[in-house]
């Protein structure tokens, strides 16, 4: 089936005068969007206060950097050495949760 090229430009042509007509709209909703975000506010205000992540953390991610670039770091199993940034700094923070500093928990693959 050949793509339709022709209704792409009908649709865009739609947008335009779409936004035109929205213009005026806009400046009646600013009004009331300054409303709805001290609401968020309010709702924000429940955040934890404090560190996410432990200097003691933080010390274990940058002796793993440096061990990644002096060229020293390996991976678990394989025993291969660590060449990204990402692969440095996970490891770095597994060891630090394994010595019990504060670090977030993993994210769930879902």
């Amino acid at each position: 089936m050949p793509p339709r090229k022709s209704s792409a430009k009908k649709s865009s042509a739609k947008k335009s005068s779409a936004k035109k007509g929205s213009a005026s709209k806009k400046s009646a909703t600013k009004k009331t969007a300054g409303k709805k975000s001290s609401a968020k506010k309010s709702s924000s205000a429940k955040k934890s206060s404090g560190r996410k992540y432990s200097p003691k953390a933080g010390k274990s991610v940058e002796r793993e950097m440096k061990a990644m670039k002096k060229g020293t770091l390996k991976s678990g199993r394989s025993g291969k050495k660590v060449t990204s940034r990402k692969q440095a700094v996970a490891i770095g923070l597994s060891e630090a949760r394994k010595s019990g500093a504060k670090v977030p928990k993993k994210a769930s693959k879902s």
